[in-house]
């Protein structure tokens, strides 16, 4: 089954962009997960499984590495077209 889920992550810090940015880099490490990105959130779409671990590996990841993180996750069930525009 398919996953969809939109990310927006707040660090709790002055320097906000750089942990942005490094979790963005390493959701784009997984080949079967695709990414799209606007100024508002992280769009990420594959199978349940893949999205839900790469979630927790990730989030996990970046609470270590930067400290105090707002991570807010929406899930749909099923494959959205995230190219798709209006």
């Amino acid at each position: 089954m398919k996953l969809t889920a939109e990310i927006s992550m707040y660090p709790l810090k002055d320097n906000y962009l750089d942990p942005i940015k490094w979790f963005i880099g390493r959701v784009d490490t997984y080949a079967n997960i695709e990414r799209r990105t606007n100024a508002m959130a992280t769009q990420v779409c594959g199978e349940y499984g893949e999205v839900m671990q790469m979630l927790a590996t990730e989030m996990e990841a970046a609470h270590q590495k930067w400290g105090k993180a707002v991570f807010v996750v929406k899930f749909i069930g099923g494959e959205l077209d995230l190219s798709h525009q209006e």
